[in-house]
């Protein structure tokens, strides 16, 4: 995605291919703060409850005077810890930056251009957690977010990701571009780029958002390109980009 991105301590400004900066509010320590507790508890209550029901199960063995079978020990302790150590790394990334606490506080994750993260990014932030959740309580990571000028924590800053402010319609939208597009080749930057065309159509000036609509096309449609340059007008270039997406939704 042929985008740069800066912005102020609150903000993170994207200028964009089509000239319309996108300004982006970082999360601060509150909104991290919210979205975590919630997913904490998401986290808790899902294997607490695991873990009592197949408790329930090892009980009737050892009241009978029986050994638990070892596969059932192994069916009450290993889920509650997949569930610990990967409900923030699967969810983010079948979530586009997102989880159900995420969603539930109106933050996402973005890397510092303001894209979708990959899931090299996902997975070193993740991994960052026993860093950042030191002593206890993430105090570390907490005070981290409070000292670095774009509230980031340690696993953040190894991962070039920041937590900002959600505009959910736009976040979903792309993200099912990106998904719908990814089983046509079609990258998460340039889903990202006909979203952000389409969405900013009416601000665009004519003669502009139209060439754009012929660069973008024929980037998706390399076979196509030439017809679709020789019938693209103004009139009919919105259709062209809106029956592009879609057809792969």
């Amino acid at each position: 995605m042929d985008i740069s991105a800066e912005g102020d301590d609150r903000h993170l400004r994207i200028d964009s291919i089509t000239g319309v900066p996108l300004d982006l509010a970082i999360a601060g320590p509150g909104g991290r703060s919210f979205a975590f507790i919630i997913d904490f508890h998401i986290r808790a209550l899902a294997a607490v409850a695991w873990a009592f029901g197949f408790s329930l199960l090892i009980g009737s063995y050892t009241e009978s005077g029986n050994e638990p079978p070892v596969w059932l020990l192994l069916l009450t302790a290993l889920p509650p810890a997949l569930i610990y150590f990967f409900y923030h790394p699967v969810l983010e990334l079948v979530m586009a930056g997102r989880t159900p606490g995420k969603r539930m506080a109106g933050v996402r994750i973005v890397t510092v251009e303001g894209m979708v993260p990959g899931a090299g990014a996902i997975v070193v932030r993740n991994l960052f957690r026993f860093v950042d959740g030191l002593p206890l309580l993430y105090v570390t990571g907490l005070a981290c977010t409070i000292v670095t000028r774009r509230n980031q924590r340690i696993g953040d800053l190894a991962a070039g990701t920041l937590l900002i402010y959600d505009d959910e319609a736009h976040a979903e939208s792309v993200g099912d571009l990106a998904n719908a597009g990814a089983t046509r080749g079609i990258s998460t930057g340039a889903a990202e780029l006909v979203q952000d065309l389409i969405e900013r159509w009416s601000t665009l000036d004519p003669e502009d958002r139209l060439e754009l609509a012929r660069r973008l096309l024929a980037r998706l449609d390399p076979e196509g390109a030439a017809l679709r340059a020789a019938i693209l007008n103004d009139s009919n270039a919105l259709a062209n980009l809106q029956a592009w997406v879609g057809g792969i939704r």
